[in-house]
This record gives structure tokens, sequence and C-alpha cells, in this order.
């Protein structure tokens, strides 16, 4: 046994049997509801076929996820999208959202409510001192058939207020990239900083917001310029995500751009990790003292991630052990059965917050790291 896991407490092993039990629990609930002839998709039910097994009898506990076939980026790619709406939800509104989209067709999800239920769990995270609950949000992120976008603006409702967006496509500036056309993304990142900064100095109270590290970082930069910074146009609380959300990051913004820790700049950050698939997975509290290591928790039961060996992605590496970086997605409009994301990182142990596994130095995946452009993230 690993120094990480006999540093464990009784009480925070105790909660995470608690937890598995109750993820084991779901994963059944939520199988039997995705092959069930009368709730299940389409897609599933026509997959079920083709399985060497029954799941509907053969899946007992979340491990038994390992007897599905890896859930392949292909399946997303291309229609018809209402192939994946459950019977169970026939008849409600359905939206569509897309991911990457830089190469070929971009892959597509149905959601019906998932979005709104993972951002008020999260916003069951976020302090009411930084992020006061009635205060207007800035969305200065991705816009379009993103899922990021309509889930910030749902949060900001969620909590009483109203959201600002901005008009940003992250396929022009990855486009831009490619082509080496570096002066006309330096204009298109000051056309969206822009857009920003006008909405935030227009007396819209707004204190909090959404933005990625490399545009938060110019958006810090062009408010400098101005002669003034997040602090004094009212910003208190700002959660962020990518995988630029480096400990190096993390430290250079609190020290340079928040006017340091939260007690002596009065502005709160937290890091998030998350995407289409998955919903978004909280941070455990980042401070000097631990360097400002980041580490992620999936929002449990609804969502899972294992840290898995690179030569095979059913085995699960040790405590502070690097590998690849699976994801589970378990609710009812949705279900992925382990799905390999483009991240690696280390897995770290339960905590009293969340008494389960997390990841945490989430970076690229070594692999494919090198064809991977990074754009606005």
């Amino acid at each position: 046994m690993s120094s990480a896991q006999t540093s464990i407490s009784e009480q925070v092993a105790a909660a995470a049997s608690a937890a598995r039990g109750r993820l084991n629990e779901h994963t059944l609930k939520t199988v039997h509801w995705h092959f069930s002839d009368e709730t299940g998709s389409p897609f599933w039910l026509e997959k079920k076929r083709e399985l060497n097994f029954d799941p509907l009898s053969d899946v007992k506990s979340f491990d038994d996820l390992k007897k599905f076939p890896l859930f392949e980026d292909e399946w997303l790619r291309g229609g018809p999208v209402d192939r994946w709406v459950p019977k169970g939800h026939a008849g409600k509104p359905v939206y569509v959202f897309e991911t990457g989209g830089t190469t070929g067709i971009p892959k597509s999800r149905m959601v019906i409510e998932d979005h709104w239920k993972d951002y008020e769990l999260f916003s069951e995270t976020l302090p009411d001192e930084h992020f006061p609950r009635g205060a207007n949000w800035l969305m200065l992120g991705p816009s379009g058939p993103r899922r990021l976008r309509l889930a910030v603006e749902h949060l900001a409702q969620h909590r009483d207020g109203m959201c600002f967006c901005i008009d940003l496509d992250p396929r022009w500036v990855v486009k831009l990239i490619k082509k080496g056309w570096m002066e006309h993304l330096e204009e298109y990142k000051k056309h969206c900083i822009d857009q920003a900064v006008t909405v935030l100095t227009a007396g819209h109270n707004i204190q909090c917001m959404f933005a990625t590290p490399k545009l938060l970082e110019s958006l810090g930069d062009a408010l400098e310029d101005r002669g003034t910074s997040l602090q004094e146009v009212g910003i208190k609380g700002i959660f962020s995500g990518g995988t630029e959300f480096t400990p190096q990051w993390t430290r250079f913004c609190v020290e340079e751009l928040l006017g340091g820790p939260v007690e002596e700049g009065g502005v709160f950050m937290t890091p998030t990790y998350g995407n289409t698939l998955m919903g978004l997975a909280c941070s455990k509290p980042i401070t000097a003292a631990d360097e400002y290591k980041i580490s992620y928790y999936a929002p449990q039961p609804r969502a899972v991630t294992e840290v898995v060996e690179f030569e095979d992605y059913n085995q699960v590496v040790g405590y502070g052990q690097t590998g690849r970086v699976k994801l589970y997605t378990l609710t009812d409009e949705f279900f992925v059965p382990g799905f390999m994301e483009r991240d690696e990182g280390e897995r770290e142990a339960p905590f009293d917050t969340y008494p389960w596994d997390g990841v945490s130095g989430v970076r690229p995946f070594h692999e494919i790291a090198s064809g991977t452009t990074v754009g606005v993230y």
C-alpha cells in the first residue's frame, strides 16, 4: 500500500466506501434506463445486439462497466443526433452541443437538462462571499454551439443574476494558428477582450465571471493598460478551466493579476476541468502552501474519472502515479461507459469534501500532445 493510501483517514475511507456504494447503485439504475426497450436510446438499444453480454443482467456494479468496449469519438460525429435521445425523454426539448470541429465533422451531443443540473451542482461549491447571489456574470469564453456558453448563463440565472456574453469562435482561432497568421490571431484576441472591457466598464454590476486562462491574462493586461484592474471594475469571483490552468500559471495569476491571495487581493479564483461529455469537475482548494497544486474531482455519481495505465486502460494506477484520464458519464440523458480523454495526469486520493479519486497535473496526453492545437484554451 502506498503512503498516499495509508494517509487516508478512517473517516474519509468510510465516506469513500459509502460513495462507492452510491456509485454502484447509480450505475445499475443508469444502465437499466439506457438498455431497457421502454426508456433506452436507439443508439444503445442497437449497440446492445453487438455486445457479448447482457447489460440488464450482467452489470451489477460500476466495475462491470469495463465489460463495455471503449466509447469511440466517431460515434458522435454525424447524425442523426436524435438516435442518442432516450425514449424515456421523448417529446422534451433537446439541445445540440458541439465540440472541436477543427478537422472534419464536429462531435455532437444531445442534452436536455444535464447542463443545468451540472452547473447547479457546481453552484453549491461556490462561496457566496466571492460569488454574490444576485450579481451579474461575464462569460469570457467560446460562444456558438458550445455547452459552456449556455451553462454559464444558467449558472448566473440560478444564482439570481444575468449573464453578459461575448462573441468568440474558437474554430477561427485554431485556423489562424494553423495558418501561422499570428498578427490576425492577436487582433482577434484583442477584439474579444475589447468586448469584455466594454461590458465590464458599462455599469452592469458584474461581479463574477468565467474566463479561459489565456483570455483572463489578456483581460488583466488590457485593464491595466487602461489604468484599472479586475478588482477595481468590481470582479470578486472567477472560475476558469482548461489544460492551460497549471500551477505556474495559477501562481502568476494570483500574484500578478489578482493582487495576491484572496485575503489580500479580494478576488477568489477556482479552477475547473470539464467538457461536453462530463460536465464539470471541481478543484480541491489551491494554496501557495501546496505550491498551487490543482486536483480535480468529478461530480460523482453523474460522472467519474479514473487515471489508468497507458498500456491497460482497464487498470487504475496507484495514488500519485501517472496515467491517462478515463471518463464515464452516467446520467439518464447520456451514457458513456469509458471514454479515453486526450489528457493525462496523476491519481489523487479521496478527501473529506470529495470522498473519491481525483486527478491532478492535467495536461495533454503525451502521445498526441504535439498534434494538439490549444487555441484560446
